[in-house]
């Protein structure tokens, strides 16, 4: 099993015109693992399997669940105990049934643990075509025309030095999930990969301690996923990304003055993508020609798109307390359901969203990610059937209903 770093390395020689045979001779590996890795069309993160090792009773299981799903039409106490499924498997499979009674009982409480309960280096500053580096900036917005009271939202920044062509997307905050949901957009957008992407020390990709760079799971994935080099601003350079920051300056004080009216984010950041191209008719500050022009330079140093995008979101375990709620960040609690309480459950962390499932996969609901220091308690009344009931019940009262 190869380590994602090992991974990226053999999809970007690759994307530089390296063979499978030079590869695998660079990289001292089989030729065989080349190709597999270079052929790979989706690096990200998978669905947490919990491992099922093989059991003697596997063949009988389908029999035991129906048998326990038949139980649900009738009464309590006649419905099957551990020690009667093992029973009634011994009379019904007599000559191929040799499995123990703790293995059936281990199976059976597992089976009802599972099922919800319903009562509970310095660069030279000439910019190679395609070049990009990546920056936040900080603005304020409405969310509504009539809301009097600005919000602080983040905009990562792609800036194109060798055209300065700046392309910009808001998010709440500067996560690893927001800058992979923000790329992934901008590359889609594009209709390419920039194959050199520069970031400052502060995003949420990763950090620089002294020579070492320490990247987020996620933005590994990504970064195989899409196959660009990547690098870090030096400490105390900044130099190295005045690009950026001056596209930044300039773009907050063209499309963000005054405060604009995002409404929400999938609608603000596809507008974004026209306000930022309808700003590259402008002539570039040093060569003169229109800045779309010079941009066409750019986009023909992409490189091309995998077959399928990438899922910018990880996978994280929790356990719930006695409400069915699970934290997040520190102090951002969400809820999942009453009869999940007290359960492990897996967790998608998107830029926007987080879905708790049940073992199976299956989504129990859709939450807004929250961001900040303060605590927050994200509650969807739709996963506690008899409490939705009994709101939507006050609410018709009050309406004179």
């Amino acid at each position: 099993m190869k380590s994602m770093k090992e991974k990226q390395r053999m999809v970007l020689l690759r994307a530089q015109g390296w063979s499978i045979s030079a590869i695998a001779e660079e990289l001292k590996i089989d030729r065989k693992t080349v190709r597999h890795y270079v052929r790979q069309e989706d690096f990200s993160e998978p669905f947490p399997q919990t491992p099922v090792r093989a059991s003697n009773l596997d063949p009988f299981k389908p029999t035991i669940q129906a048998w326990l799903a038949e139980d649900a039409r009738v009464r309590y106490k006649q419905r099957h105990t551990a020690e009667r499924v093992h029973q009634r498997l011994q009379e019904t499979f007599p000559e191929t049934y040799t499995c123990s009674y703790s293995a059936v009982q281990r199976y059976i409480k597992q089976m009802r643990q599972e099922r919800p309960r319903s009562e509970t280096g310095t660069l030279e500053l000439t910019w190679d075509p395609g070049v990009a580096p990546v920056d936040f900036g900080t603005a304020d917005v409405y969310w509504q025309a009539d809301d009097l009271t600005p919000q602080t939202v983040k905009y990562l920044t792609v800036s194109f030095p060798f055209s300065n062509a700046g392309i910009i997307q808001y998010f709440p905050g500067e996560t690893a999930e927001c800058v992979t949901q923000g790329l992934r957009d901008i590359f889609q957008w594009l209709g390419g990969v920039p194959p050199h992407l520069i970031f400052d020390n502060a995003t949420g990709v990763g950090r620089r301690m002294g020579d070492v760079i320490r990247y987020a799971e996620l933005f590994e994935r990504f970064q195989a996923h899409y196959g660009f080099e990547t690098t870090f601003c030096n400490p105390e350079a900044g130099y190295e990304k005045g690009n950026v920051e001056v596209n930044v300056g300039y773009l907050r004080r063209t499309l963000m003055v005054p405060p604009p009216v995002l409404g929400d984010w999938t609608t603000a950041n596809q507008a974004a993508f026209a306000q930022c191209e309808r700003l590259w008719h402008r002539p570039h500050y040093k060569k003169g020609l229109p800045i779309a022009e010079l941009f066409d330079t750019d986009q023909q140093a992409l490189r091309a798109l995998p077959a399928r995008p990438f899922r910018p979101i990880r996978f994280t375990r929790v356990r719930t307390d006695g409400y069915g709620k699970f934290r997040l960040d520190a102090q951002h609690w969400y809820s999942s359901a009453p009869e999940w309480a007290r359960h492990e459950l897996v967790v998608a962390i998107g830029a926007l969203t987080v879905v708790p499932y049940t073992p199976d996969g299956t989504p129990i609901t859709t939450h807004v990610r929250q961001y900040g220091e303060t605590r927050t308690d994200t509650i969807d009344y739709r996963g506690i059937p008899g409490l939705f009931a009994t709101v939507a019940c006050a609410a018709s009262c009050r309406r004179g209903l």
